[in-house]
């Protein structure tokens, strides 16, 4: 037996439940959408065990990864710049330290931060440094 045409047009409509239509969209992370480097998800799930506060906002651990993530950056491209200085392709523990200890607010924010292997600033004071005689500038001749 023949099926009867549609009753509307030429389109057959199906009615189905859930929500959106049929298209499945590719799963995007948090990061992905969040437009980040750093896990959003894994930060989200640090805050929750952590039991700071009974309940988190969604975009709580957005804003939180994304602060982290612009620190990172800040100090890496410092302590590139200082590897680079030095003469040197690879960042070591010595760079980090020289980075953040010349810059003001790097410096400020991690104050009391000590960097394993990091060593000092190379720094003498300056009572310790030789006096400038100045006998030699006396009329004193070289000619013979």
């Amino acid at each position: 037996r023949a099926v009867p045409p549609p009753l509307f047009g030429t389109q057959h409509i199906m009615v189905k439940g859930g929500r959106g239509g049929g298209s499945k969209k590719k799963a995007q992370s948090k990061s992905a959408k969040a437009g980040l480097t750093f896990p959003v998800a894994r930060i989200g799930r640090a805050l929750r065990t952590m039991r700071l506060a009974k309940r988190y906002g969604a975009g709580g651990p957005v804003y939180l990864t994304a602060v982290i993530e612009y620190m990172a950056a800040e100090v890496l491209e410092l302590a590139g710049n200082a590897a680079r200085d030095n003469k040197k392709s690879r960042i070591i523990p010595r760079h980090i330290t020289l980075a953040v200890r010349n810059d003001e607010e790097l410096n400020k924010f991690l104050g009391g931060v000590t960097v394993a292997q990091g060593g000092v600033l190379p720094n003498i004071h300056s009572v310790l440094l030789p006096k400038k005689s100045k006998v030699a500038g006396k009329g004193a001749s070289q000619e013979f």
